[in-house]
Order: structure tokens, then C-alpha cells, then sequence
């Protein structure tokens, strides 16, 4: 069955690559418009934009930039310049995103404040801003978080990471109780590893990957684009009656206890 999105706009933040632009090309390939936003109109910013333009023909394409981890106000800005380009938004999607930590014991306040601000507060506030924006216009809303395999799974060196996407977890059955009776859906997703920017440099070594698959069920360190479609059915008519759920995406890594070591290791 085709999940159509047709007469739906999205704002899918930090979608200018990765695991958002992937979201980004599939609520189009659906029939859904599109907000890209990325921290600058950059090159990497204007090449997501014509990609989209060449493979969605029937869908609208709009860019905004800011960075949602400066300042309340910011937020706020991040949030007009969506509705600006199009106040018939009705689906945003929570997924800028950053990666910076330490080893618990060498955390500083700035960094884990960085890493809460753009992690948790504005997935918070910018999805307020939509949320009273869509009630005082009758807007059935959805809003889909973009969480982390992190937020089940610690990793010793990535507390303020980890810690971040926990929030995410909760927010999501927090949002959907407080806004679901305003017909408010929020529901999540939580990317196990997937080759992205951001995991490339990591992956490029042999062993490192290996590993990954062998913590893995199937066996696969895939692209983000396996994200895509589940996003697009979270956010579809087709999932009206799934609300507070966080759906893992992780190759079943997040429900295997201990994998059984290869002969080679053993």
C-alpha cells in the first residue's frame, strides 16, 4: 500500500544531510512538501535543495537556516522563518542534532549544556511553538522526534549524548499525553548506526565495522535511508491510532543481550 503525504508540509530541522534529508526525500517521494533547514544556506544546503527539486517535481521545496542551540530567541526565529515560508505546516520533524562528548569524568559545563541545548531544549520548545500554533488554528498536527539507539544503550564515553537522547525517549511519551487531546500525534524514532557525516570517519576503519555487525542481529551497518519510509508511515494517516511510540530502528541491535563471538574470537 502507497503512504501517501499529499497536502502535508513538513519542517524536518537539520535535514540538509543525513538521517534528515533522507526523511526529507521520502515525505516527498510521498507527496509532501518540504521546510529544509540546516545551520547555514550553505553549498551542502543549496545541493539538498536541487536534489529534491529534481527527484519531487510536484512538491514544494523551501530552505531556512538558523541555529537552534543560540538562544530562546532563536527558537523562535527558527520557528518563523518555517512558518513564513509556509503556514500550512502541519508535520515537524525534530532531527538537528549534535555529537560532541567526553568521558564522564572530563565533562565541563559547556559542553554538556551545548550538547542538552540543541538535543533536548529546542526539540522542546520549537515543538511548543508548532503545538500552539496548530491548536489556535484547528491544525491536527504530528510531530515525530528523531531519538537515538543511545537512549536505551549507554556507551562509557558519550554520557551527555546518551543522556540528551534519554530525554528524547521520555519527551515523546510526555508530548503525546499532554498533547493529545488536542489531536497532537508525537511519536518518535531511535537510528541504531547507520553510515552518516557524522559516523563515517569512525566506520572507515575496518574493525570498527566489523564490530558494529557482529553487535548487530542482521548483520547491517546500512544508510540512513532506511529511515525514511518509517517516517513517513509515523507521520501518515496509516499510524492514527500510534501515539507515544518510539520506534527503534537498529538492525534489532537494542534486544540482543550478547552476540555469540565468531570463531575467529573465540
Amino acid at each position: 500500500m502507497f503512504i501517501s503525504l499529499a497536502n502535508h508540509a513538513a519542517l524536518i530541522t537539520g535535514s540538509t544531510q543525513g538521517i534528515g534529508f533522507t526523511i526529507a526525500k521520502a515525505i516527498t517521494n510521498a507527496g509532501g512538501d518540504v521546510c529544509l533547514h540546516g545551520l547555514k544556506n550553505d553549498a551542502v544546503a543549496a545541493t539538498a535543495v536541487e536534489t529534491l527539486q529534481q527527484t519531487s517535481a510536484d512538491s514544494n521545496i523551501d530552505l531556512i537556516s538558523g541555529d537552534l542551540s543560540a538562544t530562546p530567541e532563536s527558537i523562535e526565529q527558527v520557528f518563523q522563518k518555517a512558518i513564513d515560508a509556509n503556514p500550512d505546516i502541519d508535520l515537524l520533524v525534530n532531527n538537528a542534532g549534535t555529537f560532541i562528548d567526553k568521558p564522564f569524568l572530563d565533562m565541563d559545563f559547556e559542553t554538556f549544556d551545548q550538547t542538552l541545548k540543541l538535543n533536548v531544549y529546542a526539540y522542546y520548545f520549537l515543538a511548543q511553538k508548532f503545538a500552539q500554533y496548530w491548536i489556535d488554528r484547528g491544525t491536527k498536527g504530528r510531530i515525530l522526534l528523531i531519538g537515538s539507539i543511545n537512549g536505551r544503550l549507554a556507551e562509557p564515553d558519550h554520557s551527555a549524548y546518551d543522556t540528551s537522547k534519554g530525554a528524547v525517549e521520555m519527551m515523546v511519551k510526555t508530548l503525546c499525553v499532554a498533547l493529545s487531546p488536542h489531536k497532537i500525534r508525537v511519536n518518535g524514532i531511535a537510528p541504531g548506526l547507520f553510515v552518516t557525516p557524522l559516523t563515517s570517519s569512525a566506520l572507515n576503519d575496518r574493525k570498527v565495522l566489523d564490530w558494529m555487525k557482529l553487535h548487530t542481529p542482521n548483520g547491517e551497518v546500512p544508510g540512513p535511508e532506511v529511515c525514511g519510509e518509517a517516517a513517513v508511515y509515523l507521520l501518515s494517516d496509516s499510524a492514527c491510532h500510534i501515539q507515544g511510540h518510539m520506534m527503534m530502528i537498529d538492525g534489532g541491535m537494542s534486544v540482543w543481550q550478547q552476540p555469540d563471538l565468531p570463531d575467529n574470537l573465540s
